[in-house]
């Protein structure tokens, strides 16, 4: 059974008298531990494919089934329980509270879940280890270079660990070297937690890297490709 299957999927967006299609029939199906790169052009679909996955946004036809479950069946509350428990989002800018440590910025999910202080600290610090930033854990997100506060992103979606990544563009705001620094952290992920791991983004070097990439355009899959496949996103 696939850990991610959309069936027909179609979001659709009212905008006056036009109806915007945002994706136009998606069908996928994402394995347990499988690492996805998503590409495709701006408007293709990518996003509010991520936020379908995500429990995020709900689609206007077709279903979406989570770990063999109907997403459209569950209530506010299982729904609330997945995006906090199920799936760690990491997006393009960091979102970190400026006055907060890095520790503290990625004990926040487990704050709004209830966790003890002591189990906090040291899940905090444990996701730290897995990006590589225990020697940053007490400074302030200025001081701190874009990639590593991307890391502390990742950390704070991994805190909960989910069963699901998702990162919409992480490297976007990213020189180059700080987003190769970034991206071997999910790689790292990926290959050696086997993480599943849904990644939107433009980068072609980046997606090839991935097990598998899936381009869109215009709200339909263009193309799905395993890693050393012939197919060549855009």
């Amino acid at each position: 059974m696939a850990l991610i299957e959309t069936v027909d999927l179609w979001k659709t967006y009212v905008m006056g008298t036009e109806e915007i299609h945002a994706l136009r029939g998606v069908s996928v199906q994402i394995e347990r531990g499988e690492y996805v790169a998503i590409m495709g052009p701006s408007g293709s679909g990518k996003s509010t494919l991520m936020n379908l996955i995500g429990c995020l946004d709900t689609p206007s036809k077709g279903s979406y089934l989570l770990n063999g479950k109907q997403v459209s069946q569950m209530n506010d509350n299982e729904l609330a329980r997945i995006r906090n428990e199920e799936i760690g989002f990491v997006f393009q800018t960091f979102n970190l509270l400026p006055r907060a440590t890095a520790l503290h910025n990625v004990e926040l999910p487990l704050v709004y879940a209830g966790v003890p202080s002591k189990d906090r600290e040291a899940r905090a610090k444990t996701a730290l280890e897995k990006v590589e930033l225990t020697q940053r854990m007490t400074h302030r997100p200025n001081e701190l270079s874009g990639g590593q506060r991307q890391r502390v992103a990742i950390a704070r979606a991994l805190v909960n660990n989910p069963s699901i990544l998702l990162a919409d563009e992480p490297t976007g705001n990213l020189d180059s070297k700080n987003a190769e620094t970034v991206f071997r952290v999910f790689e790292r992920l990926a290959r050696e937690q086997g993480r599943t791991i849904v990644m939107v983004t433009h980068d072609k070097d980046f997606a090839v890297r991935a097990d598998r990439r899936i381009a869109l355009r215009d709200g339909r899959v263009l193309d799905d490709a395993p890693r050393g496949g012939d197919g060549e996103p855009s």
